[in-house]
Order: C-alpha cells, then structure tokens, then sequence
C-alpha cells in the first residue's frame, strides 16, 4: 500500500508570497534599471526586454500571485494592512503610468517595492498567525 505524503500547498509554505516578492522586485529593478540599459540592451541581444509587453506581463503577474495569496491568507490572520500595502504599490504603478509619467521612473519600481512588502507582511502574518 502506498502512503499519501504530507505534501505543503503552495500557500501553506509561504512559497507563494515568495514567488510574489520575486516577481514584484524583478518588476521593481527591471522597470528602475531599463532607462539606464535601454542602449546597451540591443548590443546584448536582450532588445526584447525594453517591449511594453514584457512590463505589462510582469505586472499582470504580480496582480494574479498578489491577489490569489492575500485573498488566500487574509481568512487566517484578518489583518488589512497587506491588502492595503499591495493596493498602493498598483496605484503607484498606475500613477506613474497614467497620471504622473514624468515621475515614472520612480514610481513604477517604488510600486513594485510596496507590492514586495505586501508579500513579505502577508508572509510574516501568515506564519505567525496561531491556528487553533
């Protein structure tokens, strides 16, 4: 007979927040880096990266882990203050997208930072959140 494994879900592990502070400071430093690369990326053959898609894709990204982890977590530890951090990281984005483009360079990875510590403050509550 074989016998189930214990196996953690991605979210019991923490993994998922992990995933999302990856794709959330990747967003961050590609989106602060690309103005100063923007020249040498051709010569590198990584032109690709300065396509719209590719931000749109990453932020796309953090939306969907963002929103699937914290509407996942927040049940168990029923703190806001996640959910609030990772709505002002997006209107951030927006912001510098939309409203405010000459600050762009700084909201937009300031953005992906705050969408960062949401992940890490879910994190944080989640592990230390008492089950009973």
């Amino acid at each position: 007979m074989i016998k189930a494994t214990n196996k953690k879900t991605l979210l019991k592990s923490g993994r998922l927040d992990q995933v999302g502070i990856t794709a959330s400071v990747a967003c961050a430093i590609h989106c602060a880096a690309l103005p100063f690369l923007i020249t040498l990326l051709p010569l590198w053959g990584l032109s690709f990266l300065a396509n719209p898609w590719v931000e749109f894709s990453m932020i796309g990204l953090s939306l969907f882990i963002g929103t699937w982890s914290l509407a996942q977590s927040y049940p168990k530890h029923k703190r806001i203050i996640p959910i609030l951090v990772l709505i002002t990281g997006f209107l951030l984005i927006g912001t510098g997208h939309y409203a405010l483009s000459f600050l762009e360079a700084i909201l937009i990875p300031l953005g992906g930072f705050t969408i960062a510590l949401a992940h890490f403050l879910n994190w944080k509550y989640t592990r230390n959140c008492v089950h009973h």
